[in-house]
């Protein structure tokens, strides 16, 4: 094979000379180099199919009649249960009577939520009647833990701590838990204690 590719490049060069050789592999390299670069444009997007005529046929449809049930009508959905009034948020309420027992009542009712905020609102009661806080209704439990925490610094760690169990329960939606009720009771009771004390 090299023997034969020898001859054939000698034959070449016997009839055409060097420089015409070149140009002509020049001129072969730019074609390829063009076709290349315009590769896309001159290469078919697919190639030609025959197309033969559809012989159409179908079969007849059979239909068998429609019969229709009548409708049930459906009962009306019941209403989803309203949820349990849980009352007044506000926590001032200074002229109402504390009922100690009350809280505890709500909490033997399962009724957790209610008891912490029952509990809350005795405090904040008992707080505006030792003069410790003169909340304005609508005050917020922290504006009130705040408030009272400026005047007494003593009850402001406990009465926090109390804030931040109601705001959790009735701000954040948490469900309240018995362990919940028990904090809030010991956390009242701490600052109840506190309130008679020198701050």
């Amino acid at each position: 094979m090299t023997r034969a590719y020898d001859e054939f490049v000698a034959a070449v060069f016997e009839r055409v000379g060097a420089g015409t050789v070149l140009l002509l592999l020049l001129l072969l390299t730019a074609l390829i180099a063009a076709l290349w670069y315009w590769f896309p444009a001159w290469v078919p997007r697919r190639m030609p199919r025959l197309r033969f005529p559809r012989l159409r046929f179908r079969w007849p449809r059979w239909r068998f009649p429609k019969v229709r049930l009548p409708r049930r009508r459906r009962s009306p959905d019941k209403p989803d249960p309203a949820p349990a009034d849980l009352g007044d948020d506000d926590l001032v309420q200074p002229d109402a009577a504390v009922d100690p027992t009350l809280a505890d009542r709500l909490a033997a009712e399962g009724r957790y939520a209610e008891a912490i905020r029952q509990r809350l609102r005795d405090t904040v009661t008992d707080l505006t009647r030792a003069g410790v806080i003169a909340p304005v209704p609508g005050s917020t439990a922290d504006e009130i833990s705040r408030a009272a925490a400026a005047r007494q610094p003593v009850i402001g760690g406990p009465l926090s701590g109390a804030t931040e169990i109601f705001s959790e329960i009735w701000y954040g939606r948490r469900e309240a838990s018995p362990g919940h009720d028990e904090r809030m009771r010991a956390l009242t009771t701490e600052v109840r204690a506190t309130l008679g004390r020198p701050s």
